[in-house]
């Protein structure tokens, strides 16, 4: 597959997997206590770092299985997240206090350093891990950084319009869909092919 797809694949996996999640809300969260310009550079940053070391443990776990294996467990991951949206992240008490903090005196530093910690084993980390085992590393990095960093800005452009109440369950229905038909999918092909 070419790295356009593998980046728009990637893209679309991360943005699906980010509607609706814990760190979306902190992103919302930041935007109330910083420029917006500054919260997508922040999570642009932190993106980057997380979702790098995303695609390499995606290469490891590569090297280490089977590829039919990895497309049977990868329709399984996939599957996972479809539920874990279903019930969704809450932004915890700890999450807001995260958000809250000003003890870095840059605002930038603060929102990368804040998205950086509530990123790290989130699903869209995993998903960035997951879609990384099927495609080359670096479509994979630039599309799920792509994906994460649109996703928070239309999150925070809607909060901004509209307010606070975003249509949470449809987005999530929406995303749990989306999910369940890629895990089937792979699932789907991942049987096929260990089975053949």
């Amino acid at each position: 597959m070419g790295f356009l797809s593998a980046a728009a694949i990637s893209a679309l996996a991360v943005f699906v997997a980010e509607m609706g999640d814990k760190t979306q809300l902190v992103a919302m969260s930041l935007a109330t206590r910083y420029r917006a310009a500054t919260v997508l550079l922040g999570i642009t940053i932190a993106t980057v770092a997380v979702h790098g070391f995303s695609v390499f443990i995606a290469e490891v776990l590569g090297l280490a299985l089977p590829t039919d294996w990895l497309t049977l467990i990868a329709g399984a991951a996939f599957v996972v997240f479809g539920v874990w949206t279903l019930i969704g992240d809450e932004l915890t008490d700890k999450d807001e206090a995260r958000a809250a903090s000003r003890r870095i005196r840059s605002g930038l530093l603060t929102v990368a350093a804040v998205f950086f910690v509530a990123e790290l084993g989130d699903k869209t980390m995993l998903a960035t891990i997951t879609v990384g085992t099927q495609y080359d590393w670096l479509p994979v990095w630039i599309g799920s950084t792509a994906g994460m960093v649109v996703a928070d800005a239309l999150a925070i452009a809607l909060a901004a319009v509209v307010g606070k109440r975003l249509p949470e369950r449809a987005i999530k229905i929406g995303a749990a869909v989306l999910f369940f038909l890629a895990g089937g999918a792979m699932l789907f092909q991942g049987v096929l092919a260990v089975t053949s």
